[in-house]
């Protein structure tokens, strides 16, 4: 393979961003590469108000494998791949795990992401779904937490997603045995919305997309996202009464707002004006920045 073959792809058509992980000889495994350009695509999708949807899929007959296993017993050794790293394209923090890079990025996002989970998510493949909004599932798929069977722990934070996706006795049992599971265990936990036949979906994915991309404004569901998700951390629910009372005043000014009463009384669709990079009120964000700062591991003493 070429080293100037991209690992992710993306299309737009109708206000959805479909994203591939495109390693399909390697199962999509995952790569520094295919870490940067994931990062670089949900980057490009914030910035770009044509995309109202982000739909991330598989190419061939996996989602992703997991950690490319290339490097042998060393995959994991983070200071030798610190060492290593030459390619400044691809290198990262070594203090950071690079699934985790991605996982925020995904959680940072202001469109609404929808997981095409087209076959094997194992490992990495798996985690970075986590802080997807909907999961969906070929019947062919397969899912495991399989990180203890290889002498490591859960990583793109999924420590913290996985619990309040699933629970936290399904996720222990998932990672303590880091068995790999069904489609329809999958469902049966929560750990996606629908499983359908492999040739299905895909388009079901995009209809679920056009669903939002067709009848919702784009600020309203931008906002709408991060509520939901950063309440999740929430002590009391008097912190979502304080942002839902900002929200819900600044939105009703808008005039998207104007627009979405107007379009129902007069029984037409809405056509929202206003604009995710240049339209989110003043209260966002409104959570604190967080600044990266490494636990001490030792490896200086």
């Amino acid at each position: 393979m070429s080293g100037d073959t991209p690992h992710v792809t993306t299309v737009l058509a109708d206000h959805v961003l479909t994203v591939t992980l495109d390693r399909p000889e390697r199962l999509n495994a995952f790569t520094a590469r295919m870490a940067t350009e994931l990062i670089a695509a949900f980057d490009r999708a914030d910035a770009d108000d044509d995309v109202r949807v982000v739909v991330v899929t598989g190419a061939g007959r996996g989602f992703c494998a997991g950690a490319d296993l290339a490097g042998g017993g060393s995959t994991f050794d983070y200071d030798k791949r610190a060492a290593e790293a030459t390619n400044t394209a691809t290198a990262t923090d070594p203090d950071r795990d690079r699934g985790g890079l991605v996982a925020l990025r995904i959680f940072e996002c202001t469109k609404p992401v929808i997981g095409a989970i087209n076959g094997p998510a194992v490992g990495v493949g798996v985690t970075m779904t986590l802080p997807m909004d909907v999961r969906l599932a070929s019947s062919t798929a397969r899912f495991g937490f399989v990180f203890a069977r290889r002498g490591i722990v859960p990583e793109a934070a999924s420590s913290w997603f996985l619990p309040r996706v699933v629970g936290i006795s399904r996720a222990m049992e998932w990672v303590a045995t880091g068995r790999v599971f069904d489609a329809a265990e999958a469902l049966d936990g929560g750990l996606v919305r629908s499983v359908h036949e492999p040739d299905d979906l895909l388009p079901a994915a995009h209809a679920l997309a056009a669903e939002i991309a067709q009848n919702t404004a784009p600020v309203s569901v931008a906002i709408a996202r991060q509520m939901m998700w950063r309440m999740l951390g929430a002590d009391h629910p008097l912190e979502a009464h304080r942002v839902d009372s900002c929200a819900i005043i600044e939105r009703g000014r808008s005039a998207d707002a104007a627009e979405g009463v107007t379009a129902f009384l007069e029984k037409r669709p809405a056509r929202f004006p206003d604009r995710v990079s240049t339209d989110l009120p003043p209260l966002y964000p409104w959570w604190p920045d967080r600044p990266w700062t490494p636990l001490p591991d030792g490896r200086d003493g």
